[in-house]
Order: structure tokens, then sequence, then C-alpha cells
């Protein structure tokens, strides 16, 4: 089932997104982040745009969403997206519905523009986003640091 996101699930958010800053370099974020601050981010993020949440067996074990791109105003018909699933459960087609249904979403608001960055190399992400039609517009090499290692992202956009 996938559903808007409630307050209340912020333990099962961070618990997913925290494996990504701990292990990966999907998130360029180092330090884990608390339920409280995951709880303001959703509060923030979905009170001006679409954040849903997949669930299994009454568990989140993913979450998508969009957020704001750049801060100048010129920016406010384009926004960044973010899809997350509880490791294990890549490859399954939990993606490809989250990301149908966000899309949906976003579709109903006055948003013109997504852009997806993604730490490469990352196959399956990449498959996702073009499967979308999101097409690749950029590459920015060596721009992160994280566990050890100099970081490539590339840049997806979709014009809505």
């Amino acid at each position: 089932m996938i559903r808007s996101v409630k307050s209340g699930d912020a333990k099962n958010i961070a618990g997913i997104y925290n494996h990504y800053v701990r292990e990966t370099v999907i998130t360029f974020e180092e330090r884990p982040v608390s339920i409280g601050e995951m709880t303001g981010r959703i509060a923030e993020v979905s009170a001006k745009y679409p954040w849903l949440v997949l669930e299994e067996d009454g568990d989140v074990v993913g979450y998508a969403y969009v957020n704001t791109w750049k801060e100048r105003n010129a920016y406010r018909y384009a926004a960044e997206l973010s899809i997350y699933l509880k490791t294990g459960l890549e490859g399954k087609g939990w993606g490809t519905e989250l990301m149908k249904a966000l899309l949906g979403a976003v579709r109903k608001t006055e948003l013109h523009a997504l852009v997806a960055g993604i730490t490469l190399p990352n196959e399956r992400s990449v498959a996702l986003h073009e499967k979308f039609g999101f097409v690749k517009i950029a590459q920015f090499n060596e721009i992160g640091f994280k566990l050890g290692r100099r970081l490539d992202v590339g840049y997806w956009e979709l014009i809505l």
C-alpha cells in the first residue's frame, strides 16, 4: 500500500535512511538522523510537497518525496526527487510503484521540472529514473567524498 506520510512514520523512515547514511554513498549525509530530526523534515517537506510511503504488512518499507531544488524564488516550479527502500527490497518493483505514485501526485501540483541527483555508479537508480523519462543532463566528477572515496554525481531531469 502506498499512502501519504504521517509524522508517526519518522522512526521507520529514519531507520531506512540511516542505513544509507552509515553504509553507503547514496546519500552524502554522514551522521545518522534522529527520529526527532526526521519528524521535523517530514513536517516541513510534506506541508509543501508530496511525500509518500510504501507499507508492507503494516510496516513502512520505502518512501519517496520531492523537496525544494534551490531556495531562490525563480526555482519555485522545480523540485528534487528522492526515493529510498528498506535494504533487501531492491529489484522487486517497489521502486517503480513508488515512483509511479509520486509522479502522479507531483503532476497534480504546479511543479514543472524534477531533478534527481544520483551518486555514480548506481545502475538501478539510473534505470528507474530513465524508465520514467528522466534524462541525464549533467555530471560532476569527484564532487563528494564519503567512506574514503571521491564520488561522482549525475543529475537527471524530467520536464512534466
